[in-house]
């Protein structure tokens, strides 16, 4: 083989065909602009009207923990009421007894 002969054989310096490296490069480019543009959509304000959207689908998924919440929240509630009355009552007859003590 002459050195002629040889020079025809290889496109580049390094070895490697030209179409196979401009494939790689448009490769490389590609995959840049994909991460590049994902980024970009992930990173996105959202507007008011997203959200709303997403939080109403949120309460409504949870809507049965949440009435068995609000329902035992009432029970707490009327619970503490009836004890409040009960030392309301009690206070009041404290009240009564010590005036009649006293002499009122």
């Amino acid at each position: 083989m002459t050195s002629t002969e040889n020079k025809n054989n290889q496109s580049t310096s390094t070895g490697f065909d030209a179409p196979d490296h401009e494939t790689k490069i448009w490769l490389g480019i590609a995959v840049g602009v994909a991460v590049g543009i994902g980024i970009a959509i992930s990173r996105r304000k959202r507007s008011r009207w997203d959200t709303a959207r997403s939080l109403t689908s949120r309460v409504t998924e949870r809507s049965g923990e949440l009435s068995e919440v609000a329902l035992e929240l009432a029970g707490r509630v009327r619970n503490i009421f009836e004890e409040s009355v009960k030392v309301v009552e009690g206070a009041t007859n404290l009240w009564a007894s010590g005036r009649k003590l006293v002499g009122y």
